[in-house]
């Protein structure tokens, strides 16, 4: 039996979720601007240790519990437990300029202050600061997947991320402990596929905006750790199960990274017109 394709209008975006401060607690909205770099707001704050490379989940797991919302004027509030809430204002440029990696990417991102990497390096015992990434320091998508005028924010590497929600379900069919989509960290969850359908998606449009789907995401450790207390699973789950049928050229593959055209809104609700496919790739 061929894969049987859904109506074209069923399916919508049903999730859509921010992460103003980079591997931190991402939070849900109903609606999200689209700007230049990715959903408004999202990952423009980022965590770099002593030797500025990004801080994530990867090395510190409890990250998962620093609850962190951008204000209206990009000002960053952060809340965990046993800490006073923290409020960042936005740097000036006036405050220079750090080189930073992300993963095998370099950037530049504008220092904080003395407050936040105190209360940071309090909260995660680990020596940090906190940068900020103003739109003119937007870091480059990696060639061949980007052109020169894709850029994203503090991401490992792509605006958003898409995951169908039928694609966790066949996971979770496969898992003793079926785990939530926070694992996964996606920008859209989108319901009405089929499983792991958005691997051949090529070009789509969601309202009026523009996409392509350039490149699975490869998972990592960070997909182990539990996004409510911050501990990593000690089986290894949900990495290990995907490994066994998810895995080519040396990566396990879960959800898709969409580079888009222009800007507008993205709501929840939203009809997703897949324009075009591609072969995906067994496995």
């Amino acid at each position: 039996t061929g894969m049987h394709r859904m109506e074209p209008d069923s399916v919508r975006v049903t999730g859509i979720y921010l992460y103003p401060l980079k591997s931190a607690a991402g939070f849900a909205v109903e609606e999200s601007q689209l700007d230049r770099l990715g959903l408004a707001g999202d990952r423009r704050w980022m965590l770099v240790d002593a030797e500025a490379r990004a801080l994530t989940q990867r090395e510190v797991p409890r990250l998962a519990r620093v609850h962190a919302i951008a204000g209206p004027d990009g000002s960053l509030e952060a809340v965990a437990l046993g800490m006073p809430a923290l409020r960042v204002l936005v740097p000036s440029s006036g405050a220079g300029t750090v080189d930073v990696r992300v993963l095998k990417r370099s950037g530049r991102g504008i220092p904080a202050g003395e407050e936040a990497a105190a209360w940071f390096s309090e909260y995660l015992e680990v020596d940090c600061r906190l940068l900020y990434l103003p739109p003119d320091l937007a870091i480059p998508v990696k060639a061949p997947w980007g052109g020169p005028e894709h850029r994203t924010a503090f991401s490992d590497g792509f605006p958003v991320l898409l995951i169908g929600d039928a694609s966790l379900a066949d996971l979770n069919r496969r898992l003793e402990r079926p785990v939530p989509m926070d694992r996964f960290r996606p920008n859209l969850v989108v319901e009405g596929t089929e499983p792991y359908e958005e691997d051949a998606w090529d070009e789509i449009r969601i309202g009026g905006l523009a996409l392509r789907a350039v490149k699975p995401c490869p998972r990592c450790v960070v997909t182990t750790v539990d996004q409510v207390t911050g501990i990593p699973d000690a089986s290894g789950e949900p990495l290990a199960t995907l490994s066994g049928y998810r895995r080519r050229d040396g990566k396990v593959w879960f959800g898709m990274n969409l580079l888009h055209r222009g800007t507008g809104t993205i709501r929840l609700g939203d009809a997703v017109r897949v324009v075009s496919r591609r072969d995906a790739p067994e496995g």
